[in-house]
């Protein structure tokens, strides 16, 4: 008697979150188009200047590292 009452409650409790996420879903106020392209350009914006920087340091550590192992050469 008592699993049954167990699988009854887990179902019940299933039933339930996803009965709960239906309600939430609900309540998003998804943006607009206008908002989503100004998001997507900088997002795009901030890559390409990460990238770079990225590109800026690895190519000055590898030129530091190449005069140094020149030096002890």
């Amino acid at each position: 008697m008592a699993a049954k009452e167990k699988d009854k409650a887990k179902q019940a409790g299933a039933g339930g979150f996803f009965k709960g996420v239906r309600t939430e879903f609900g309540k998003i106020i998804w943006p607009g188009r206008d908002t989503m392209v100004k998001q997507l350009i900088a997002v795009v914006c901030v890559t390409v200047v990460a990238a770079l920087l990225i590109a800026v340091i690895d190519f000055g550590a590898q030129n530091l590292i190449d005069v140094l192992v020149k030096i002890n050469a």
